[in-house]
């Protein structure tokens, strides 16, 4: 489980086509302290560590299954590419955003951006069948970034990303057209269930 808060922002060091695509990402974390098989959010896409290395500063390595490429905007993972970062929530840990596993539901594309003050409003359009699990106010994790809804109206929906966002994750390479991974709250997913749940069993 993971909370949303981008800890690091790692850059692709090299792509590997190996049956599933291998990714090695650079990181300021202490990868001394990062287990094989330890899972961290990329992007907000959960991947389980494969290797680790010291070497020019620090890198993981993770292993990426064409399914998970085909539904999630790694796709356009390439040398260079930033990537945030988070390691999975431990017991004891602050819960600063909200709970995400790191199971991506979609990308949402970026489809307006204005600056409102220092803060920048980013305007997405999320695919139909998840419009319906977000709301005004609710929680979504966007390229594993937690972050609150101003409003929405169909299919679209805007976010205010403030200038701290725009620092400490890679929110401040955005860009209009761009595609991003979409996981919505659980919590939502949940009374969601709960309503058609209720609507057959009331019928």
């Amino acid at each position: 489980m993971f909370t949303g808060i981008v800890t690091d922002i790692g850059r692709i060091r090299a792509i590997e086509q190996r049956g599933d695509m291998r990714a090695v990402i650079a990181t300021g974390y202490d990868v001394s302290g990062i287990d094989i098989g330890a899972s961290i959010a990329c992007d907000g896409v959960c991947l389980t560590v494969v290797a680790t290395g010291p070497e020019d500063g620090g890198w993981f390595a993770v292993d990426v299954s064409a399914e998970t490429v085909s539904l999630t905007g790694l796709s356009g993972w390439e040398p260079g590419t930033r990537v945030n970062l988070e390691r999975a929530l431990r017991v004891g840990d602050e819960l600063g955003g909200h709970i995400v596993s790191g199971h991506v539901d979609g990308t949402a594309e970026i489809v307006a951006m204005r600056d409102e003050g220092d803060s920048t409003r980013l305007t997405f359009r999320a695919p139909a069948h998840l419009a319906g699990f977000i709301a005004p106010k609710g929680s979504v994790a966007l390229d594993g970034t937690s972050l609150t809804v101003n409003e929405v109206e169909g299919a679209t929906f805007g976010i205010n990303i403030i200038p701290h966002t725009k620092t400490v994750t890679t929110w401040g390479d955005a860009a209009v057209g761009d595609r991003v991974n979409l996981e919505v709250d659980t919590l939502a997913r949940y009374v969601a269930r709960l309503r058609e749940w209720q609507g057959a069993a009331g019928g």
